[in-house]
């Protein structure tokens, strides 16, 4: 199947039960505002959100924090009409559970107090990644948003020109992201878990 870049594979919009029926099962779709995305994850995409599963499953080992890393899982904000986010790799508080309406039954978050941190693999709809995503995900409340852009594939407003591979850490400030950027040899700086030491090109390659 192929498919336009960053455009929905569907004409009629869908809402989140009929969203659910048709590709609820199948990690490779989100649904915003009504219109499904092919999230397009290739081998190194996976590679890439492989990587950053690992390295922050080992900070929350060594802090002995009631957290763990969603598998598979979807983000349905209540406050945000016909929209179904499936981030690459979110960081659950099993604590807030408790407050999670769906939870018991389906693999399925509504509360951004559930999620102390998530990341996006950049694909074609990198438009999602940079822009909406950035918007919501701050109106959630998620302290920390990761946009690992392998590629270089974010718009030049977004990573500078020349474009080259960069991972953008977002950080929640008064209900708003501030970034930063860093980009090959330079160590990153992630205020939810400070002691990782990892570069840019240790994420974006995957460790390779």
């Amino acid at each position: 199947m192929t498919i336009a870049i960053n455009q929905p594979i569907q004409q009629k919009p869908l809402s989140f039960d009929e969203f659910l029926v048709l590709y609820g099962g199948d990690n490779r779709y989100e649904l915003i505002d009504g219109e499904v995305f092919d999230l397009e994850p290739t081998g190194l995409h996976e590679e890439v959100a492989a990587f950053i599963t690992a390295k922050i499953c080992v900070q929350i080992d060594r802090t002995s924090l009631p957290w763990f890393v969603l598998q598979r899982g979807l983000l349905r904000p209540s406050n945000i009409g016909m929209t179904a986010f499936r981030p690459d790799v979110a960081v659950v508080d099993q604590d807030e559970l408790i407050k999670e309406p769906l939870w018991s039954e389906q693999s399925i978050l509504t509360l951004g107090s559930s999620i102390k941190f998530v990341a996006e693999v950049v694909s074609g709809n990198w438009q999602n990644d940079y822009a909406r995503k950035v918007e919501d995900y701050a109106v959630l409340g998620i302290p920390e948003y990761w946009i690992a852009d392998y590629a270089g594939l974010g718009g030049t407003r977004h990573i500078g020109k020349p474009k080259q591979p960069t991972l953008s850490i977002c950080k929640l400030v008064d209900g708003e992201y501030e970034i930063q950027q860093f980009r090959s040899n330079e160590t990153i700086v992630s205020p939810t878990f400070p002691d990782l030491k990892l570069t840019a090109e240790q994420v974006l390659r995957a460790g390779r």
